[in-house]
């Protein structure tokens, strides 16, 4: 039995605290001091004083990184983004398709399967995918392409669940449209429902959420604003305990004040931090492609041909920083909105999450000022 134990580091609590103490592996899961000291073994200790010791983070939303995208449909692209993510410290991942057809869809679904059958100790572990339209408002469509939007359909959905296994863990759908409510009902008790790219008012945001929708897709982005006379699916949302709202915190999509307010508002039990990056994060500037869109890239900042902005081109890591370092937003808070929040989402945080017994040893070490020092994917050490 191989046994590891990471000794003196400010270890990432559950309830969001850090806690000066040890943690205890074996194999490939956390465990308690005791079944550490009842196990047998070769043993290997990290000493991690004056480091902080987190959980490996979890990015539900995200379409690509270093030239691949999740709608490139092949288990090569899947494997080539799951590699750098957990190369940054995102250990677990469902990246996310685009509106496009159902045969495109399909050839997603099938390759998610594929990949998902093949244990890579060098990825990050594949744990579904977030499917961000066809089911959304033309008119609040953002980077989606306009010419594949659809209707609400279970029978789709039941169809790319067959394909892919039971992979699709969450569901985007403006709930305005025909069916949707419908739909939701229908559904909600299987995958994550997300209201997303939506021109809903507050009551249809509110019944949707009855109806059991659960989370807000990129808040603020393809949305009605919250006002004081309108509140929209923000205020829908806010007032929910149960509703959740993803933040992409790449400096570009989000305002730091704002930010700022979210955090106030929903509390950091109901934030879940995204990068949404797509296919340039990790490279240079230059001229990419976005659900079939040509995305211009320069710094922070992708744009599609008319300006509206394509994703990040950040990863969830650098999120992390950036909402630390430049919003004022506090380490725990972040690193339960960008590790303990998403898992709890998308139904994973039996084995994903936190720093727990029983749990994989997924784990990323920071020094103070954020930077990584080690990733540890199921307790191997990642080079």
């Amino acid at each position: 039995m191989a046994l590891k134990k990471i000794i003196n580091g400010l270890v990432f609590q559950e309830d969001g605290s850090f806690v000066t103490k040890t943690v205890y592996i074996c194999d490939e899961k956390i465990v308690s001091e005791e079944d550490y000291r009842n196990a047998s073994g070769e043993e290997t200790v990290i000493d991690a004083a004056g480091h902080y010791v987190i959980p490996g983070l979890t990015d539900i939303h995200f379409h690509g990184c270093m030239g691949s995208d999740c709608c490139d449909g092949t288990v090569e692209a899947l494997r080539t983004i799951a590699h750098y993510e957990l190369s940054q410290g995102i250990t677990s991942i469902t990246p996310a398709t685009m509106t496009m057809p159902e045969e495109v869809l399909t050839q997603i679904c099938c390759a998610a399967k594929d990949f998902s059958e093949q244990a890579d100790v060098d990825a990050a572990d594949f744990c579904g995918l977030y499917m961000e339209g066809p089911f959304i408002n033309a008119a609040k469509k953002g980077a989606q392409n306009g010419k594949y939007i659809a209707l609400a359909d279970t029978a789709m959905l039941n169809r790319l669940q067959e394909v892919s296994n039971g992979m699709l863990r969450t569901v985007a759908i403006a709930p305005e449209t025909e069916g949707a409510l419908e739909f939701i009902r229908e559904n909600s008790s299987r995958v994550n429902i997300s209201i997303a790219h939506t021109t809903a008012d507050y009551d249809t945001a509110k019944e949707a959420i009855a109806c059991g929708a659960s989370q807000l897709t990129h808040t603020y982005n393809a949305m009605p604003p919250f006002t004081h006379r309108a509140p929209g699916p923000i205020g829908a949302a806010a007032d929910d305990s149960h509703c959740m709202a993803e933040l992409i915190c790449d400096g570009i999509h989000i305002h730091p004040v704002v930010v700022r307010t979210t955090f106030k508002i929903f509390g950091d039990d109901r934030i879940i931090l995204i990068s949404d990056s797509m296919r340039a994060a990790g490279l240079d500037d230059g001229q990419y492609d976005l659900g079939g869109q040509n995305v211009t890239v320069k710094g922070n900042l992708a744009v599609l041909e008319d300006g509206t902005i394509a994703g990040s081109v950040t990863n969830l890591m650098n999120c992390v920083r950036t909402a630390v370092h430049d919003m004022g937003i506090p380490l725990a808070s972040a690193i339960k909105c960008a590790a303990v929040n998403p898992a709890k989402a998308v139904g994973i945080y039996e084995h994903y999450g936190s720093l727990t017994p029983g749990k994989y040893a997924n784990i990323v070490i920071l020094n103070d000022n954020l930077e990584l020092k080690m990733v540890f994917h199921r307790a191997s050490l990642i080079e």
